[in-house]
């Protein structure tokens, strides 16, 4: 094959520039998917170059530009018959956004489960105060809920002083760091098979309902919205998380109905317990900064009204983000 050397090059380096271009961008942006047209350009690219390196193999003494051309078509060949499995990189935003909500709604089922147990513990508790309630001594976790409703109201209401002046920050990182740990307690007693998780779910619950009980039947139904709801709102259902994820890895373990062995059925729900837990964390880390910075000021410094309007709002947003954000055909993120 005989052709004018300057003339080919000068007609086809600007090809070479535009897929070696195209190749730069995609090292850059791995993630980044092609319109249908650019990837036919691409193809044709590579095509051509392909060619123009047949041609110019027959001149010995062009090495350089053989070599060039080499490397540039071995890396479009590369990446049109690449067959690895390719993982984006990270986005926050969007897997909070998106990939969290999702992940919890396609494993509604445990999460449904891990509410009904903390229902029935909560039932349980205030049943047991109602019926005896000396149990209290017995339930309650701390000494501040053992002691008389209406006496630490009004302790708290005509407190003069700030109890957590220059400690708010430390008191919001202890309450994230327990809350956090109690919720990936949670979810790995689902290593008992469901049992530790029910159990931890069913006693938070007892808790729960005993203090309630306690309060309203002592007349401060008020003070206990306004104080437990605006960080409640958020840390009940993180916790409740908790228990989905528990939940969930419970169900892999056992395998109901499942031709699947034990390890592919964990493997297959281990990013989804990734991320329901790290979202439960992400919640907890809002609701430890709401518990220190508002929950613990009470009437007068901050009404009750404004306090429990506070808490229900984030109720609704936060119902409205686990059932509606992330668009529901969206694929999860990779």
């Amino acid at each position: 094959m005989i052709i004018d050397l300057t003339r080919f090059l000068a007609g086809e380096r600007k090809h070479w520039t535009e897929l070696e271009a195209t190749l730069d961008r995609i090292d850059r942006n791995p993630d980044q998917r092609m319109e249908l047209a650019d990837l036919l350009k691409f193809h044709e690219l590579y095509e051509r170059a392909s060619a123009d390196l047949a041609k110019i193999e027959t001149f010995s003494s062009e090495p350089e530009i053989r070599r060039y051309l080499e490397g540039l078509v071995a890396r479009a060949y590369g990446e049109i018959h690449e067959t690895r499995e390719k993982h984006p990189r990270l986005n926050p935003w969007r897997w909070f956004v998106a990939t969290f909500p999702q992940t919890f709604r396609r494993h509604l089922g445990p999460f449904w489960l891990s509410l009904a147990v903390t229902i029935a513990g909560c039932v349980f508790g205030g049943v047991a105060i109602r019926i005896d309630p000396e149990a209290k001594q017995v339930i309650m976790p701390f000494q501040g809920l053992k002691d008389d409703p209406s006496e630490r109201v009004r302790r708290e209401e005509s407190a003069k002083e700030d109890k957590l002046t220059g400690q708010k920050s430390t008191f919001a990182a202890q309450l994230m760091t327990h809350n956090t740990q109690v919720a990936i307690f949670t979810m790995a007693l689902g290593i008992t098979w469901g049992a530790g998780t029910t159990i931890t779910l069913f006693y938070n619950g007892v808790i729960l309902g005993a203090v309630a009980v306690d309060y309203v039947y002592a007349g401060q139904a008020r003070f206990l919205l306004g104080w437990l709801l605006p960080h409640g709102a958020i840390e009940i259902p993180a916790i409740l998380l908790g228990g989905q994820a528990g939940f969930l890895l419970a169900s892999a373990l056992i395998g109901w109905g499942s031709r699947k062995s034990r390890r592919q059925r964990l493997r297959e729900i281990a990013p989804d317990l990734t991320t329901i837990i790290f979202g439960a964390g992400v919640l907890l880390i809002w609701a430890g900064i709401v518990e220190s910075f508002l929950s613990q000021y009470h009437q007068p410094v901050i009404p009750y009204a404004l306090k429990i309007a506070f808490g229900a709002a984030e109720l609704v947003a936060l119902t409205l983000f686990l059932a509606r954000s992330g668009p529901a055909s969206e694929k999860r993120a990779e």
